[in-house]
Parts: C-alpha cells; sequence; structure tokens
C-alpha cells in the first residue's frame, strides 16, 4: 500500500502533493503519528489537532529561508515529518533520538528551541527586527495556543508587536485547552468571539441574501471572504487584538487548508503583525485522543485499540504522595489553599480541586502570577501551596526574592519533576532548582528521600513561619529505609549509618542511589558513613563539623547541577575553614543542558548511577583498601 507521506522525503516537498491528495496526506500523517507515539509515548492530542494548519503553513512558507517558530513546541510532529524527518521518528524522544521539541541542532529547518509556554511572539518579533536590519524579506510565523495566551509574556510581545511597521503572522492556534481546560478571561474572550451568534447569524443571512438575490452574488461574496471581514467589525467593534494595534482574520476553521491559505496569504500583504484566528481540534481524527485530550497531551506508550496505556507495575509516585499528603492536611486547616499554572492534573491537584473547590487556584500558565498571587493570600493569613514542576518554577525566580522571601510570607513550594525527568530533554530537566533556590535568604529549601519523608517535610512546611520550597523527582516514591524517621527539624540533616574514613552525604532522590553504593563499598571492605541532608539551605554545618573530626574523604550526592549545588557549597564551607585534611569528591550534574532519554540511561551517562559512583569512590579510596588488607 503506498502512502502519500512517503513522498515527503526533505524540506518543501509538500508543495509537489497534489491538491486532492491533501486529505489523504493528513490521514497519513494521523495514523503514522498514532502508530509512532504509541510505542515511543509523546505528545499527541496537540499534534493531531495541527495536521492540516501545519500543511498549510509549509505550502505557504518556503524552508530553511522562512521562520517557523512554534510556542511551547509540543506540536511540532507535523512539522518535523514535512522536513524530512520521518524515517528517524522510532527515535523520538529516545536517547540519542530526535527531540519531541524544536531543536535548531537537528535541522535548520527548525527556527528556534522551545519547550516553555508564551515565548513564540518575542522570539518572531525579534526575527523579524532581524530580518528588516539585514534587508531581508523572508517571512515570519508564530504559532500560539490559546492557552499560552494566559501567560503574560504573551502580552508584553503582542503591545511591542503593535508598534510593528513590518510583517509579522501570528497563528493563534485555539483549540480551548492548554494541557487542561483553560481558564480565566481570555479564554472567555475567545469563546465569544467563536460563538457569537449575532455575528454568526448575520453574517449567514447577509451571506444568503447576496447569493441568491443579487447577480454575481456568489463572487461577490467569494470576494468579501478574501477581503477583511467588515461585517465581523462592524458587529465586534471593540477587538482585543485590533486595539493593541494589530490586525485580526478570523477565526477561520483550522481544519481547513485552503481558508488557512487564504488567510495566510492575505496576511502576508500586511505591512504590520497579523493575528489569525484558527479553530482547531486537540486529538483530532483518534477517537481516544479526541475523547480524553488532557490524558492524550502527553501520554506513554499505549493500546491503540483501546487507548489505554501499555501494562506496567503499579507504582506510588511522589506526586500521588504528595497529592494524599496534602488533601489530609487540608481536611484539619481551612487556611490551606492549593495554587496551579495550569497543571491540575500534573502536580497532583485535581484531587485537592474536587474536594476544596473554593480553596483551589488555576492561573493559567502563569508562573509568575501564581507565587505573586500565593504572596497576597499568604500575606492575608492563608497557606499557600503552589504546586509547579521545577523547570517551570524558573520563570518566577524574581517573584520567588521579591514578592516571597524579601516579605518572608509563609508559601510552600512543592517542585515537582526535580533532577533529571527524561524523555521531554534539555527543556524541561530540573537540574537548576537547588542553584537558583538555596542562595535566597528566608528560603528554606528540602529534599525528601523517601515517600515518608516528603510528608513529614509538608507537615513541617505548613508549621514553618517563612517560605519553604520542597523539591521531589518524577516517578516512584522511595519507599525505603522505613525505619530511618528521624524527625524533621530545621536545618539538621539525618544521620543514617555511622562510621569513619568516608562520609557520604546524598540530597534527595540521590539517597536511594547511595545506599546501593553504601552495600557496594561494604562489599569491598569499605563501610561509609550515610547522611541524608535533608536541608539543602540552611545547610547543617554542625553535622559536617563533627563528620570532619574521624573522616577523611567527604562524597556528595545530588541530581543538581554543580554550580551553586550542595557540593560546591560544601566545598565553599571547607576552604573558608581551612578544612585541608578533608578530600571532598563531588558526584552532581556538569553544567550543560541534558537531552532526552530515559532517566536511567541519563544518570548513567552522567556518571551519577551507583556503579559508576562506586567505582570512581573506589579509585579514590584505593589507599583504605589497601591499608586494610
Amino acid at each position: 500500500m503506498s502512502y502519500i507521506l512517503d513522498l515527503i522525503k526533505k524540506p518543501n516537498d509538500i508543495k509537489n502533493i497534489r491538491v486532492q491528495d491533501y486529505p489523504k496526506l493528513a490521514n497519513d500523517i494521523r495514523s503514522f503519528m498514532v502508530a509512532n507515539v504509541s510505542k515511543t509515548g509523546g505528545h499527541l492530542a496537540s499534534n493531531l489537532g495541527v495536521v492540516e494548519l501545519t500543511m498549510a503553513l509549509h505550502l505557504f512558507l518556503d524552508f530553511p529561508k522562512d521562520k517557523l517558530v512554534w510556542d511551547v513546541g509540543h506540536q511540532s510532529y507535523t512539522h518535523k515529518l514535512l522536513t524530512g524527518r520521518k524515517d528517524q521518528f522510532d527515535s523520538l524522544r529516545q536517547y540519542g533520538g530526535i527531540s519531541g521539541f524544536p531543536k535548531m541542532e537537528e535541522s535548520d529547518c527548525d527556527a528556534f528551541d522551545t519547550g516553555h509556554s508564551s515565548t513564540a511572539i518575542s522570539a518572531a518579533l525579534g526575527m523579524v527586527k532581524a530580518r528588516d536590519l539585514k534587508g531581508e524579506n523572508n517571512k515570519v510565523v508564530a504559532v500560539i495556543g490559546d492557552g499560552a495566551l494566559t501567560g503574560g509574556m504573551a502580552y508584553e510581545a503582542l503591545n511591542n508587536a503593535g508598534q510593528l511597521k513590518s510583517n509579522l503572522i501570528i497563528i493563534l492556534n485555539d483549540n480551548k485547552m492548554s494541557i487542561s481546560k483553560n481558564v480565566g478571561g481570555m479564554s472567555n474572550y475567545l469563546a465569544k468571539l467563536r460563538t457569537n451568534s449575532r455575528y454568526t447569524g448575520f453574517k449567514e443571512n447577509m451571506e444568503s441574501t447576496l447569493t441568491e438575490r443579487l447577480p454575481g452574488g456568489k463572487e461577490l461574496v467569494y470576494g468579501l471572504k478574501r477581503s477583511k471581514d467588515a461585517i465581523k467589525y462592524f458587529m465586534l467593534p471593540s477587538m482585543f487584538f485590533e486595539d493593541m494595534g494589530l490586525t485580526y482574520i478570523g477565526p477561520i476553521e483550522g481544519h481547513n487548508i485552503n481558508s488557512v491559505l487564504d488567510a495566510l496569504k492575505t496576511a502576508r500583504k500586511a505591512n504590520k503583525a497579523v493575528v489569525i484566528h484558527t479553530i482547531t481540534k486537540k486529538g483530532k481524527g483518534y477517537y481516544h485522543a479526541e475523547k480524553y485530550p488532557s490524558r492524550f497531551h502527553g501520554t506513554p506508550p499505549f493500546s491503540i485499540d483501546d487507548g489505554k496505556p501499555l501494562p506496567d507495575k503499579k507504582t506510588l509516585s511522589y506526586t500521588k504522595v504528595f497529592s494524599n499528603a496534602l488533601m489530609h492536611k487540608a481536611k484539619n486547616n481551612d487556611k490551606i489553599v492549593a495554587i496551579t499554572a495550569a497543571m491540575p492534573y500534573g502536580t497532583g491537584l485535581i484531587a485537592f480541586k474536587k474536594h476544596f473547590p473554593d480553596r483551589f487556584f488555576d492561573v493559567g500558565i502563569a508562573e509568575e502570577h501564581a507565587v505573586t498571587f500565593a504572596a497576597g493570600m499568604a500575606a492575608e493569613g492563608f497557606r499557600p501551596v503552589v504546586a509547579i514542576y521545577s523547570t517551570f518554577l524558573q520563570r518566577a525566580y524574581d517573584q520567588i526574592i521579591h514578592d516571597v522571601c524579601i516579605n518572608k510570607l509563609p508559601v510552600v513550594f512543592a517542585i515537582d519533576r526535580s533532577g533529571i525527568t527524561g524523555r521531554d530533554g534539555k527543556t524541561h530537566q530540573g537540574i537548576f532548582d537547588l542553584s537558583y533556590l538555596s542562595h535566597i535568604p528566608n528560603l528554606v529549601v528540602l529534599a525528601p528521600k523517601n515517600k515518608w519523608e516528603l510528608e513529614e517535610m509538608l507537615s513541617f512546611a505548613l508549621s514553618y513561619n517563612g517560605p519553604v520550597a520542597i523539591r521531589y523527582p518524577k516517578g516512584e516514591a522511595y519507599q525505603e529505609l522505613e525505619d530511618h524517621k528521624e524527625p524533621i527539624c530545621y536545618g539538621k540533616s539525618e544521620i543514617i549509618h555511622k562510621s569513619k574514613d568516608i562520609a557520604i552525604l546524598a540530597v534527595g532522590n540521590m539517597v536511594k542511589t547511595a545506599v546501593t553504593v553504601t552495600k557496594n563499598l561494604r562489599e569491598e571492605g569499605i563501610d561509609p558513613s550515610l547522611v541524608n541532608v535533608r536541608f539543602v539551605s540552611p545547610i547543617d554545618y554542625e553535622t559536617i563539623d563533627e563528620l570532619v573530626k574521624d573522616h577523611n574523604i567527604f562524597v556528595t550526592m545530588e541530581d543538581n547541577v554543580k554550580t551553586g549545588g550542595f557540593g560546591q557549597q560544601l566545598s565553599d564551607y571547607l576552604i573558608a575553614h581551612s578544612i585541608q585534611d578533608v578530600r571532598h569528591i563531588n558526584f552532581s550534574i556538569p553544567n550543560i543542558f541534558v537531552d532526552q532519554g530515559s532517566v536511567d540511561e541519563l544518570y548513567q551517562e552522567l556518571g551519577l548511577d551507583a556503579q559508576s559512583i562506586t567505582n570512581k569512590i573506589l579509585e579514590e579510596c584505593s589507599h583504605i583498601i589497601n591499608k586494610k588488607a
């Protein structure tokens, strides 16, 4: 059986496809994506929803001369297929394979690396200004979802774009969702644009009258459709985008290639920024993704027949542990409120929303606002818990410092997906949080070693009179070390095993690895002390001073970049106090961006798996082994 998609070998090959074969190509693309993502996992629903839209863009643009910037980038699979990467799709999101997001290193057709929301218009606007300064005339298009318009950076860019005296095309891909259903004023505004029955009815009646009663009426209607939509502006005179100085076209059917192409060609004629508002359906073409778009936003491998994830062992995740613990605390404390930035499912707050709807707040993709919003509630006596992924909390760095920590407000940051997160790659690894949080005055930074400790740290945080950040990894919660349950005391680490010579100080998720390393070393005749760091800010220097007395090698282990991490802070302490008799081995992530792969593969590549760490310690400690022999 032949497939139209097989004819796409390189960029711009779509221009050789016959118009009548466009629907077949769209079907091929959807079938191919479902078949491949069912094996590799990935962002399915968002990609299924932009197939025709992407085809129209590729018919309109000339790659790589023209620039296409995807906001977030988790809807770029069709773009990758149409630029000749079909044969690489079995490696999607795999170690050493192609990324699930645009990646400039991967193709010169990927104009900009993206992975976070609300950035595309700013980047595209910069490209337009660069184009004009170079005296060039290539096209620049930004594609941004309606969910991304809940992010403030998008409005900063739109405000700037309103002054533009050069062509920029902004596609507003409106599917009523980000990861979950959209919230807020912009969502309501767009809903009115989509469903304004006064405008729709008037337009339909006008078209019918012109077509049926006037000679040449069909031609007149066609001409009206291809020109600025005067009917719409008559019925909806106070339009947000127009008032900002941008030309607005739409809403149009985003799954109609000809309609999108017509809009693109019209927009290209304008010497200013133009917004084309397209309506699409998230998950289109695959029943289960259409029915459950949130579940298929980012999906693990699944059965195509029923859409269910492939069998996997049932595990208790850190996200679930956090969710259960917060629910338990909230039942007995009506001052506890929960805040998320458009991720109620991913952060585990959906259960809180169900049981405490009046105390749950989804502010949209607006991490900066989420943090300052929490600060305002804390200032009025509430105990806000802000649940955000590590990689996205980076966006609110200023608000954490200026609005929470300077004011010493009791906001709890529940930082999910810390450390290596896996297949979403460099834009999503949570490897910087210890560095950008632990130096902030007044902020307590914690990392739990297991399920029980996360629960206890949340209790500590909710009773502490100041800001607290708790960072924990994606995936299965560690449930061993059940016998080690020292109470959580401010600024105190936990000694799991006391010996001499070598002290292993492990942070959070790395305690699990440290247990294995300790076992390996004992088999080699070395019995190290094992310390669960717990507090990365403030660091328990009192315990370190005690360890210095009978240990001459310190081994630190953390899943954070080296610069600014716990290990570097310990090195600084040893130097500042002229402690020269202690050899320090720092196991941390190099100051690099870590690409995609499974968590185990990436830890091994970074030398942070138990065997690599064991081997390195044995190399450094050969004199101890020889002495014991």
